[in-house]
């Protein structure tokens, strides 16, 4: 096979800070919203086939290949990420204030291993700049934009559902909420997963109308805590799981010089064990699943989609493999459901359980 644009860029990109690199994708994907050039990409990249279409939380995904939270992290390029293949895109994360993060240098790129290590903090435009940009994308685009809701730093642990609240009231046109309690990067904000705060939180934000509800998990919670967030999930009616987050664990694998920074490890390192804990979770719950951690390929999305998951999601992924990533995992796809004896990608899910 001959080189891809991405491949000749690629080292250029990488030559370059992680965060700036980002930056610069961004900027991008910024710059070809609204010109013939995103037309091009949609006709290009976009694989059209009822197969791929999946049903979850209310939503209708035209494909279950979408985008995590962290990568649009101020909703300023949905459309282009739609424009790429997506089936949808997670915005966020969102804070009530607007925040500048953690001091940089913050993400690092570990190529050797095929992951990203960021201790981001949270930095975004806060929800009152971000809200009125999730309602335009979420009324113009065909695929459902979610906003990811974090918790501002600022912010008490024992006033944190009026902060979520806030956020949430601001971005209440999007198609889908995913309340984050998992992220490693904000002081205090794991403990909020366990069971009576969790149920505080997101009760409040059910009470005050956001449909579809999720949760989003750290895979580094033990089996008991897992079982205890399902719980709260079932007693409050919520709509569905996000399984996982980052990562503070280092496998004894990593290669990398930075694999000793702090913060979220997220990658290849993390895929197989986003994996069982997708079917961990899939195994006690009939919420949707929407699996995170790792994938790549076709073949690591078609195995979360096994193990239970109704849509997965992709952000390190799209660095190392470049903007034709979610066409050739729903062409991938699309080979294995036929290879396998499967009708569509809904036929498929949890076929391992």
């Amino acid at each position: 096979m001959g080189l891809s644009l991405y491949d000749i860029v690629k080292p250029l990109l990488f030559s370059l800070p992680t965060e700036t690199a980002h930056g610069v994708g961004i900027h991008s994907l910024a710059a070809i919203q609204g010109t013939p050039v995103e037309s091009l990409l949609r006709d290009r990249l976009v694989v059209d086939d009822d197969r791929l279409s999946v049903e979850a939380f209310g939503q209708s995904f035209p494909s279950p290949v979408g985008v995590a939270a962290g990568f649009d992290k101020n909703a300023h390029v949905a459309p282009a990420l739609a424009a790429l293949g997506f089936g949808h895109v997670e915005v966020g994360g969102v804070t009530a204030e607007r925040q500048a993060g953690n001091p940089r240098p913050r993400m690092f790129r570990l190529p050797e291993d095929h992951a990203i290590i960021n201790r981001m903090g949270f930095n975004n435009d806060g929800a009152d700049a971000i809200g009125p940009r999730v309602s335009e994308h979420a009324a113009a685009l065909d695929v459902p934009v979610g906003v990811n809701i974090g918790k501002s730093k600022s912010a008490p642990l024992e006033t944190a559902e009026d902060d979520y609240l806030y956020t949430y009231e601001r971005v209440s046109d999007a198609d889908f909420f995913v309340v984050n309690v998992s992220s490693p990067n904000t002081p205090g904000l794991r403990d909020l997963q366990n069971r009576d705060r969790l149920a505080s939180i997101l009760g409040t934000l059910r009470d005050a109308g956001a449909d579809p509800l999720l949760v989003k998990l750290s895979p580094d919670l033990g089996e008991g805590a897992i079982e205890d967030a399902i719980h709260v999930v079932n007693d409050l009616d919520l709509d569905g799981i996000v399984a996982t987050n980052t990562t503070t664990r280092r496998p004894a694998s990593l290669h990398s010089p930075d694999a000793s920074e702090d913060g979220g490890l997220s990658g290849a390192p993390l895929e197989r064990h986003a994996t069982e804990t997708v079917r961990f979770v899939a195994e006690r719950t009939d919420v949707p699943v929407v699996g995170v951690g790792g994938v790549a390929s076709a073949e690591g999305a078609y195995a979360k989609i096994r193990a239970g998951a109704r849509v997965v999601q992709l952000y390190t992924g799209l660095v190392y493999e470049g903007p034709t990533l979610a066409r050739d995992i729903n062409r991938g796809l699309l080979e294995l459901l036929e290879r396998d004896g499967f009708d569509s990608v809904a036929d498929a899910v949890g076929a391992d359980l």
